[in-house]
């Protein structure tokens, strides 16, 4: 039952965050959809209501499956090097990934929220064209997926590790 029960946590988040990434797509395709008028490196544009709502919407996704992935994946933590040489090769895996996962979460959201808000409803906006920031931010979900997934079940792994030390370890 609870190996029925990781399998669907790992499944949902991998479909919030290619749902996410694919929404970053749709919303960069909307963009592109409103007029603009462009010079060199610079260029005036119209927002798109349709961008501004499927961008918010994949930023939204992206946090959740990341929050869910955190929380459900328990703390794994290292205090110092000698920590981390010292652990188990699953313990490694969900540390190096936890930390890619929230690098990725960083820039993927960032990049989102740039493109979103560009296309906010209350601006025109001239300045520097932020051309493919959306669907930048649309890939980077579906890499988030995969290095949630793999600190999902690294974490678990690990923790599984440890009960099996702690049954096998004489009392004191």
């Amino acid at each position: 039952m609870a190996k029925d029960v990781r399998v669907l946590f790992c499944l949902l988040m991998m479909i919030m965050d290619i749902i996410a990434g694919i929404l970053g797509i749709e919303a960069e395709i909307a963009q592109n959809k409103v007029k603009h008028l462009r010079m060199w490196i610079f260029e005036c544009r119209d927002p798109s209501y349709e961008a501004f709502k499927l961008g918010l919407a994949a930023a939204i996704l992206l946090v959740l499956a990341h929050v869910l992935a955190n929380f459900i994946g328990g703390c794994i933590c290292m205090w110092s090097k000698e920590d981390f040489s010292k652990a188990s090769a699953n313990k490694q895996l969900a540390v190096t990934s936890l930390i890619f996962s929230w690098i990725i979460l960083a820039i993927g959201f960032s990049m989102l929220m740039i493109g979103t808000l560009a296309n906010s409803r209350s601006r025109k906006s001239c300045g520097i064209s932020h051309h493919r920031v959306l669907s930048i931010g649309g890939i980077l979900c579906f890499i988030h997926a995969l290095f949630i997934v793999a600190y999902y079940v690294s974490a678990k792994a690990s923790e599984k590790e440890d009960i099996l030390i702690a049954q096998r370890a004489p009392p004191a």
